[in-house]
């Protein structure tokens, strides 16, 4: 087996046991054996369990950062390009529901909380999703589009709702279609427009 298709393994096994059994759920040995390789060859791809865990959300962040851009184009008017923003994040999440369990885990975890802090008031600069999302906030309210709030209200006033209905949709309390999904990216849009 090639050495990226055991670091592969080892992602996807701790993907899936975070999702279903939590962080304190998933120790190395399960990891190991849920991926099919011995417990010390998670040390050859990753330092330690910490490490595994952060560096699995990067690579979520980065799956979203993808799906986020397709389509999407700084020529858009703001409000086609937040409502992009809001239709593929959450189609993102319906679609993907371990990743979306996996990262509202680690997002209330000690593991997230700190890297949430710096993402959202602006500390780091990354190209993550996250970035998209600040670089909308800070045009919109210098465009005067959207209210002026702190960041992490706007954060919470488009996102918060969007979280919430997607688990609603993942455990099954609803059912999303793409009507539906338009209505709740306009819903969105609503809370932060002035």
């Amino acid at each position: 087996m090639a050495k990226d298709d055991k670091r592969e393994l080892l992602l996807q096994a701790t993907l899936e046991l975070v999702a279903t059994h939590g962080f304190h759920g998933a120790p190395c040995a399960a990891i190991a054996e849920q991926a099919g390789v011995a417990t010390g060859t998670i040390y050859r791809y990753f330092e330690n369990k910490d490490v595994l865990i952060n560096e699995l959300y990067l690579s979520l962040e980065n799956r979203i950062n993808t799906a986020l851009l397709e389509g999407y184009s700084e020529e858009m008017p703001f409000r086609e390009r937040f409502l992009h923003v809001v239709r593929g994040l959450l189609k993102f999440f319906i679609s993907s529901p371990l990743e979306f369990k996996y990262i509202e885990q680690f997002h209330h975890s000690p593991y997230g909380v700190a890297f949430r802090r710096d993402r959202m008031l602006g500390q780091t600069e990354s190209e993550s999703c996250c970035c998209i999302y600040s670089e909308l906030f800070r045009q919109g309210v210098a465009q005067q589009v959207i209210k002026d709030l702190p960041r992490v209200v706007l954060f919470d006033l488009a996102f918060g709702p969007i979280i919430s209905v997607a688990r609603n949709h993942i455990l099954g309390f609803i059912q999303l279609d793409d009507d539906l999904i338009e209505q709740i990216a306009e819903a969105s849009w609503d809370s932060l427009k002035r």
